[in-house]
């Protein structure tokens, strides 16, 4: 039975973005069809074989390692206060992706990490159908991160299309960046951190590929690298601790707001209607849940944990994951934990659209004008990868 709603729900996420496709007509479906079958093949690598397991054991081993290293400067400044256990989230979680983004920046400065970016967005430009500047900002975006990625393309912005500008964005937010991914380990299993970040990957051209179809040249289909004068190594290093430990904040301070004001509204859901929001948000979604293969019982609970992703981010998602009383099978939570991985909520597309408006007035503009329908598709993005772990867990 699990097969038959999973494949059900597969057709609707699908059919979804069918229906908000720009142009049906040129909507190339081998591609498509050809990438579902990787998300499966390396859903089921990952997951359910032993080479798969070794391989994100490998992982998770190598982000605690470089998490114990974070937490050693961390002691250093804020001993006392990890000692009393005081703002243990902040300084356990999120004040590592200082340390990662250092790194980050070391390996761009070494340029090992764009030679890693290029070979892999080559090889899925001969995949997706697509561009090499779309490849190339699929791999780029689940590592520099969503507003970071537009620096590093961001001399051919002022040629880029409405529909390739699409793309590139929806890429950008299906994904997460690696500097938080640590944090991630935290909060949800490293295994599902790794699949759904491969799987959003693929999903993010499958659903683009449906609701944007489009034809790129030979002349445009080109990358043009930002250029300019080469920071020396201690600029470069000092520049990238500044921006993680900004993250770090930045993402401290959207988890205070969004928490305190969701318990706000809870209380006053409760006090009008007996049922919180994120109840009520709960019963919103849990059709599209049990389509993705959670059991009717879990439903209502797992509807409510995405839809707080949504309206919120998934920071807030994963804790309340992390620290509810909840009484999820270990097939629930793959689901509910690969739906979480990936930047698709509202507050995005202020970064995203801010983040281009940065680097051109213009394209920012028209990024701010499609925001909805950019959201739309990365969330699609988020069932996709969701619903194929519900069919192969």
């Amino acid at each position: 039975m699990k097969y038959i709603i999973g494949l059900l729900g597969i057709m609707l996420i699908l059919g979804l973005a069918w229906l908000a496709s720009s142009d049906k007509r040129h909507i190339k479906y081998r591609p498509i069809l050809t990438m579902i079958l990787l998300q499966f093949l390396f859903g089921f690598l990952l997951l359910n074989t032993s080479a798969g397991n070794w391989l994100i054991a490998g992982i998770a081993e190598g982000f605690g390692k470089l998490l114990t290293y974070a937490n050693t400067g961390v002691n250093f400044v804020f001993g006392g206060m990890v000692n009393n256990k005081q703002l243990a989230f902040f300084l356990s979680v999120l004040m590592p992706i200082v340390f990662i983004s250092a790194l980050i920046g070391i390996l761009q400065h070494w340029n090992i990490l764009p030679v890693i970016i290029k070979g892999i967005g080559y090889a899925l430009s001969k995949v997706n159908g697509m561009g090499k500047l779309e490849s190339y900002n699929g791999v780029a975006s689940a590592i520099l991160g969503q507003s970071e990625v537009f620096i590093s393309v961001k001399n051919q912005l002022e040629t880029l299309s409405e529909q390739r500008l699409y793309t590139l964005c929806t890429s950008a937010m299906s994904t997460v960046s690696m500097s938080i991914v640590g944090s991630y380990m935290e909060l949800i299993k490293p295994e599902y951190v790794v699949t759904a970040i491969v799987l959003n990957l693929f999903g993010g051209f499958i659903i683009v590929s449906l609701i944007n179809p489009y034809d790129v040249s030979p002349e445009e289909d080109a990358i043009v690298f930002e250029t300019g004068e080469k920071q020396s190594f201690f600029e470069m290093l000092g520049e990238y601790i500044m921006v993680g430990f900004r993250v770090a904040v930045t993402v401290a301070a959207m988890l205070i707001g969004f928490v305190a004001l969701i318990s706000m509204i809870n209380a006053i859901f409760n006090g009008i209607f007996g049922i919180t929001f994120q109840k009520f948000l709960g019963y919103i979604f849990s059709p599209f849940t049990f389509l993705m293969g959670i059991p009717w019982h879990s439903a209502v609970d797992a509807g409510s944990i995405m839809a707080t992703k949504l309206v919120s981010n998934e920071f807030v998602a994963m804790t309340n994951l992390a620290q509810g009383h909840f009484t999820f099978s270990q097939r629930t939570l793959a689901i509910i934990s690969v739906f979480l991985v990936s930047f698709a909520n509202f507050s995005s597309i202020g970064i995203i659209a801010g983040a281009v408006k940065s680097l051109n007035e213009k394209k920012g503009n028209v990024v701010a004008k499609f925001g909805l329908k950019l959201l739309y598709g990365a969330t699609l993005v988020s069932f996709l990868s969701a619903t194929i772990v519900g069919l192969i867990y």
